[in-house]
């Protein structure tokens, strides 16, 4: 089955992740980090997209972006997907491709997820148990968001700057929250391409994309007459 239509518009925040093919490694050494990290900031600006939170992991990236123009996102991806992976195979000496195929991308309602997609996207290594604590991971927007730790690649959303001048600590308190009722639904949108966020989001995204943004209840026509012919 093919993968869906994503749905990808200019100032909303995207929830994005790209994985390695099959799962494996697409960091092997704290340098590979650094050198991501380089060329995603090199291709955030030069596509006028804001990074609000990363995770860098193993065999995956997620990301929360804010592009300034429509196609900003899958061009930053494309250039910056790109320049890894001709790093990567020139220096371990391998061919061929990096990535399980084109990333995916979840439209984000950020008065009602925006906090809950941060949280998501920087706790992962501690729900892989690969660090006990948040704080314990070196490659993720944590560091600055919670902690005031200077990162050129964030830049932090309007709704984070309104918690004020102690908002690194206001934001630092959600780690302290037990689980994420969010959680699923985040993984669901993301995992569909889907949009997340209120009806009256989901609907704006649909308006102005022209293609369906939520899954449709089972049993239901899978296509509506608006959007039969969007996919």
């Amino acid at each position: 089955m093919s993968r869906r239509e994503q749905v990808i518009l200019g100032d909303v925040p995207h929830h994005v992740i790209q994985r390695g093919n099959n799962r494996t490694a697409i960091f092997f050494e704290d340098d590979d980090y650094r050198q991501y990290k380089s060329y995603l900031l090199e291709a955030s600006e030069r596509y006028k997209c804001l990074i609000h939170a990363y995770c860098l992991m193993t065999n995956h990236v997620h990301l929360l972006i804010s592009p300034e123009v429509k196609n900003g996102v899958s061009r930053m991806m494309q250039t910056l997907g790109r320049n890894f992976v001709r790093y990567i195979n020139k220096k371990y000496k391998r061919t061929g491709t990096l990535w399980e195929g084109r990333f995916r991308a979840s439209p984000i309602d950020a008065e009602e997820y925006l906090f809950s997609c941060m949280r998501y996207i920087e706790n992962n290594p501690v729900r892989a148990r690969m660090v006990r604590k948040v704080q314990d991971y070196a490659w993720s927007s944590y560091h600055a968001n919670a902690l005031g730790a200077q990162d050129l690649l964030v830049a932090p959303h309007a709704l984070y700057t309104s918690l004020g001048r102690d908002r690194h600590k206001a934001y630092g308190e959600l780690f302290k929250l037990k689980g994420n009722v969010e959680l699923e639904d985040i993984r669901k949108a993301l995992h569909g391409n889907w949009a997340l966020g209120s009806k009256k989001f989901v609907k704006s995204v649909e308006r102005k994309s022209g293609i369906h943004a939520a899954p449709l209840p089972r049993g239901g026509d899978r296509r509506s007459k608006k959007f039969k012919n969007a996919n």
